[in-house]
């Protein structure tokens, strides 16, 4: 599901599961919506009595858009929970998540991108600069291993150096990563390269839109800092089941995307973020993925997307994941037969469409009825759910 807009305030009732969020430019509540299936202990319900690969099927059905990081989450969560280190290190290889973190973004920006700018109609948006792509936007079988991936990584750098950037991926990075930059060549390749003419159409806009940035800071390079921040979030997630659906740091509202990495934390505390800035990081990091090498990702380096588990105490585990909307957490609590007792999912876009949050204060101070202002921050934050605005 993505974030369209609509004239009518009339609406259909909100889905029983998947939930969703109805902007209002220049009101307060800006933001009005929820997903049920994160409050109340639903989804733990749902999966209670649930033992292995039959949890990350279920989640998996339920987060269609982001399937393959819930079902990584699910496997880490479980294999932590029950103090099973050598299962969590090999649940899944570090690129298996590059690769269909790279395929979430192209997704998002081939299908979504198009939809939400209204110049392009209510038509199916051009495919034709994805010809010959070899990673497929639809549902695909994972790769058998580790190599097998980086092989799948490795022809999609190959494909998009020759037929998108017409130049080596690297060099692109180190001419275009400012936002100036980037905005200009985005400028010059909108003739001929959709994704580009997606930027080029949002920057007049969405440079001028600068919702104050409150960055999620819970992963962090001390692994002891990191470990007691992570224990401190998942006390509060297992003793509110509706913390989930309005999260907070330390009473804060907070934000995450690709643009709050670990990996470039201080590399970007000087750069000023706009909505235009956030759109953009999704096609930069998708450049970035396409670069990784083996050697990228090597004990020597830092990772691309942050991922871990830790176990909590007896059969209570978190886990985590930087995916393509942002940091991911899963926390579970097993029982003495090692099924689910209770299972909470805490996903970016709660934290982002919080209704106290920066997204949302900067709906509230735009003029009332400024839907593409309003459109435009939606699709910075980019919901995983519907949302109208």
């Amino acid at each position: 599901m993505t974030a369209t807009d609509t004239s009518s305030q009339s609406g259909t009732p909100w889905d029983k599961l998947s939930g969703q969020y109805r902007l209002h430019p220049g009101c307060s509540p800006s933001i009005v919506g929820q997903r049920p299936v994160l409050g109340g202990g639903r989804l733990g319900h749902l999966l209670q009595g649930q033992q292995g690969e039959q949890v990350g099927r279920t989640l998996g059905s339920l987060f269609t858009l982001c399937a393959h990081a819930h079902r990584r989450m699910a496997d880490m969560v479980l294999a932590a929970a029950s103090e099973l280190p050598q299962a969590v290190a090999a649940c899944e290889a570090p690129v298996m998540l590059l690769l269909e973190t790279a395929r979430d973004h192209l997704r998002n920006i081939a299908l979504d991108w198009p939809q939400r700018l209204p110049e392009f109609g209510a038509g199916a948006p051009s495919m034709d600069w994805l010809r010959d792509c070899p990673l497929s936007l639809g549902t695909v079988r994972p790769p058998a291993d580790a190599d097998a991936a980086w092989q799948a990584l490795t022809a999609f750098r190959a494909w998009m150096e020759s037929a998108v950037l017409q130049q080596g991926v690297a060099q692109w990075l180190a001419e275009q990563r400012e936002p100036e930059a980037l905005a200009q060549w985005c400028s010059a390749h909108a003739g001929r390269l959709l994704p580009a003419r997606c930027l080029a159409a949002w920057h007049p806009l969405a440079g001028h839109l600068r919702p104050p940035m409150r960055r999620l800071d819970l992963l962090d390079e001390d692994t002891t800092l990191q470990t007691a921040q992570l224990r401190e979030l998942a006390q509060t997630m297992a003793a509110d089941a509706d913390f989930v659906q309005r999260p907070t740091w330390r009473g804060q509202c907070a934000e995450t995307g690709p643009w709050t990495r670990l990996r470039h934390r201080h590399a970007q505390q000087s750069i000023q973020t706009s909505a235009w800035t956030r759109l953009s990081v999704r096609w930069l990091e998708l450049m970035e993925l396409a670069a990784a090498d083996p050697g990228s990702e090597g004990p020597g380096g830092a990772a691309l997307l942050a991922s871990g588990a830790l176990h909590l105490g007896e059969g209570q585990a978190l886990a985590w994941c930087e995916m393509a909307r942002g940091l991911l957490l899963h926390w579970v609590q097993l029982d003495v037969k090692g099924a689910v007792q209770d299972y909470r999912v805490l996903a970016p876009t709660e934290w982002n469409f919080h209704p106290d949050g920066s997204l949302a204060q900067t709906l509230a101070a735009l003029s009332p009825g400024d839907t593409a202002a309003a459109r435009t921050l939606a699709s910075a934050f980019d919901p995983c759910v519907s949302c109208t605005v």
